[in-house]
């Protein structure tokens, strides 16, 4: 096995996972050393050939050997550079040594034929850094691969072989349909072995390892190792229900912890990549997040739902639609959004171009907003190519006033200059945090600006001292703040006026 270089399926080592895992081998612990059904055999003998391993080369340029520094006349002074000398190979040219020459790296994962023509699908990350690739067959043929598109955020890509015959191709099963605790066959090339199948049971649905913005991930105890990036997870009836993509363990093997890209979500983005050789998501133009249980208080909504709206692209479809920042999207194209992650994979879905009906809350009320649905590769090209310049600084007088942990100052431009805040941000800048307070535990911090409290504007310290009191006097438990960070990006945050 000497030389041979593994292509490392995704490890996802968070420390966020760490109480999903605990939860998650209390379930994958026992189905491992099961028997299992006896219809594996006959599953694995009908797709086992549509199963392959995916050969990916590239040249890397090679590192020369560090010669360590000695100060000069010290004893075994022009030993140590001859040694060195000669571990480079003794390639030395008239000014010093020769680069050496690239090297070739070789890596291997796992795909699938969906076509008999000769389509494959594998991971993006099997693939990205590839000069060439191969698609190695079951029967050993070995055929070089075109990329037709790939797609990051999801980490797939559409490969295209031209054989000499149709070859044996899976199809994609309904992922929706999978319950937890059923059985499933993950079949791919572990640790460079070659074709080799594990089974094992679904252990959850859904799951979010924070890897990307559409997390939905079937989650299997099924044996999942390096090299086994891009194959797939077969259901009983011998259909892809995943794609195989990530584990969590601490060392790179199997600890019974796999994530699988259901075939639900899949399915649409392999068919744009071999449609158009890229993607075709929705966008709206809103950045969101969650609604915890403070926001929800503040903001009247029962139960807790939705997804905040943090912020507005100006040149956004939700520009014109009517939707503002504060304004909680509950439902959208007549699916509910029961929470902030929700949104991101149903909005993606959905074709561009659409007309879309919008539920919002709006301090506590539901509205209805039509929004014309636009191409998120476009909104992302567009914010990539926006010049983050805005109009001119106003002058205020500095006043500084502290309240709920936080010392604030009205904005000028000697703080604007201090903290670099962009000029389009408005409103009260944070000078200072009690590293004991709850606004510390909410990570706010000296350079973000309090833009709205409680959906009011404020434009002073005094404005906010003002509002807080109100608030108290009112009754209400906690504020919700509007915070701008130093380069205008938005974000709710309550805190506690008790």
């Amino acid at each position: 096995m000497a030389g041979l270089s593994f292509e490392r399926i995704r490890q996802v080592r968070r420390p966020l996972v760490a109480a999903a895992l605990a939860a998650a081998l209390v379930v994958a612990a026992g189905p491992v050393s099961a028997r299992g059904p006896d219809g594996i055999a006959d599953i694995t003998e009908k797709v086992m050939d549509a199963v392959v391993n995916i050969s990916t080369s590239q040249n890397v340029q090679a590192q020369g050997n560090a010669v360590p520094s000695l100060p000069p006349g010290a004893p075994f002074e022009e030993f140590f550079e001859e040694f060195f000398k000669n571990r480079r190979g003794g390639q030395q040219g008239e000014n010093g040594p020769r680069e050496r020459a690239p090297r070739r790296v070789n890596s291997l994962g796992s795909g699938f034929v969906i076509d008999p023509s000769g389509i494959v699908v594998t991971n993006n990350h099997v693939i990205s850094d590839a000069d060439e690739v191969t698609v190695i067959f079951n029967d050993g043929t070995r055929l070089k691969a075109e990329i037709l598109g790939r797609d990051q955020k999801i980490d797939l890509a559409v490969l295209k072989v031209t054989p000499d015959k149709p070859l044996k191709a899976v199809s994609f099963g309904d992922s929706d349909k999978l319950r937890i605790g059923e059985w499933v066959v993950a079949i791919g090339n572990p640790f460079s072995l070659g074709g080799t199948v594990t089974a094992g049971i679904v252990s959850a649905r859904n799951r979010d390892i924070q890897s990307g913005p559409y997390d939905n991930y079937i989650q299997t105890d099924a044996a999942i190792n390096r090299g086994n990036s891009g194959g797939p997870l077969f259901n009983l009836d011998g259909e892809v229900v995943g794609i195989n993509t990530a584990i969590i363990s601490p060392s790179g093997g199997s600890i019974g912890i796999g994530f699988s890209v259901p075939s639900k979500t899949a399915g649409p983005i392999i068919d744009q990549l071999r449609q158009f050789g890229e993607t075709r998501r929705g966008w709206i133009g809103v950045r969101i997040q969650q609604v915890t249980d403070d926001i929800a208080e503040n903001l009247n909504i029962k139960p807790v739902r939705g997804a905040l709206v943090a912020g507005v692209d100006e040149k956004g479809p939700a520009k014109p639609a009517g939707i503002e920042p504060g304004d909680v999207i509950v439902r959208f194209d007549g699916k509910d959004i029961k929470e902030m992650r929700d949104l991101p994979r149903i909005v993606a879905d959905t074709p561009v171009g659409k007309d879309v009906d919008v539920v919002i809350l709006r301090k506590g009320k539901e509205e209805n907003k039509v929004v014309k649905l636009g191409r998120l590769e476009d909104g992302e090209k567009q914010a990539a190519l926006s010049t983050r310049r805005g109009g001119g600084a106003t002058e205020e007088k500095s006043v500084v006033q502290s309240t709920l942990g936080l010392n604030l100052s009205n904005i000028s431009d000697d703080l604007r200059k201090r903290y670099k805040i962009k000029d389009t941000v408005k409103g009260v800048v944070i000078t200072g945090v009690d590293t004991k307070s709850a606004a510390a535990e909410k990570r706010l911090s000296a350079g973000d600006v309090i833009v709205e409290i409680s959906q009011e504007p404020v434009a002073t310290a005094a404005d906010v001292q003002k509002r807080i009191d109100q608030l108290k006097k009112d009754g209400r438990k906690s504020a919700l703040l509007l915070i701008a960070g130093t380069d205008g990006d938005l974000r709710f945050v309550a805190l506690s006026l008790q």
